[in-house]
Formats: C-alpha cells, structure tokens, sequence
C-alpha cells in the first residue's frame, strides 16, 4: 500500500505544480478557474484508478523493476484458453504476494499443469523460472515442481556407543 500512496503524491504534487502555471498564467478568469476545476477532479479520479487496479493482475511485460528476477513460487493459478495464465507469485524479498498475468500458451499452460501435478504428488510448490523474462518464445522449462528438502541431519551421539561406562547405581559395579 506504501507504493500507491508514494505514486499518489507524485501524482498530487503534479496536479499542484500544473494548477499553479495555469492559475498564474496571463489568461482569463475562466480558463484559470478550468484548470483549478480540472486539478481538483483529477487527484481523486487517480487515486480511484489507482485503488482499483490494487485488485486486478499486472501484464509481466510490465514489470522493469524485478526483470532480473530469478525465480518465484506459484502460490495459485487460473488459465483462460486462449486469453490470459493468472498467477499469484510469492516474490523474494516482498512480503504481501502479488497477482500476475502472463499472455495464453499453450506450452506454457501444459508446463504449468505438469508442475502442479508434479508438486501435488511430492508435497512441495510450483516455481517459475524467470518469471519477468520479456521474450515469449521460451524455449526451456518455466514453470517447474521444487525439489524435495533433505530430511534433517541425524543427531551424532556425543560418546561411542560401544563403550560401556559402569553407573555408581549399577549392582555389578558395587560388588567388586
């Protein structure tokens, strides 16, 4: 939410910036007040496009700030032939995931299936593999299951178990 009231202040202080020409500019009384009345319907109409796109998915083409994103976990998906893939990424680095929408192939539709059904029957999660890439001929696997986590490491016994230590409670050890 930090980042659409950062874009929004932008957004205001160049509808302030905009209004202030417009009102000192040598013009009459009507056009300044236009631009007043045009400033003053554009900062809420922005924010209301703004808060509405919250909920919708972002076209990957147009993500530039994580392009160079490695990798991402599919937390959900939805395909609609021949329009649209829909994902929900848990990005790395970013707390709240985010929805995505990549252009419909069927390859990658196919791709994204098998890895679900491959997730489901390890227990572990879908990845996709450069999940920003602009190129839409891709060649190599995206979508992907993870591999399985290694079973924890087992505990070394601090003594050998082959030696055998008399306790002072231990009858035999009392009678010699």
């Amino acid at each position: 939410m930090s980042e659409l009231s950062a874009l929004f202040a932008v957004l205001g202080g160049l509808a302030f910036i905009l209004a202030n020409v417009a009102v000192w500019a040598p013009r009459r009384l009507r056009v300044k007040l236009g631009a007043l009345i045009t400033a003053a319907v554009f900062l809420p109409m922005t924010y209301f496009s703004l808060s509405e796109m919250l909920g919708r998915p972002k076209p990957v083409a147009t993500e530039w700030l994580r392009g160079a994103l490695a990798e991402a976990t599919v937390l959900g998906s939805q395909m609609q032939e021949d329009k649209a893939i829909y994902l929900w990424l848990a990005l790395e680095g970013i707390d709240e995931p985010r929805a995505y929408a990549l252009p419909w192939s069927e390859k990658l539709a196919r791709q994204l299936h098998g890895a679900r059904r491959s997730a489901e029957a390890s227990g572990t999660r879908v990845k996709m593999r450069l999940p920003f890439e602009n190129s839409l001929d891709r060649r190599d696997q995206v979508f992907y299951a993870a591999p399985q986590s290694p079973p924890p490491e087992k505990q070394t016994p601090v003594e050998n178990p082959l030696n055998f230590q008399h306790s002072q409670s231990d009858p035999v050890a009392t009678n010699n």
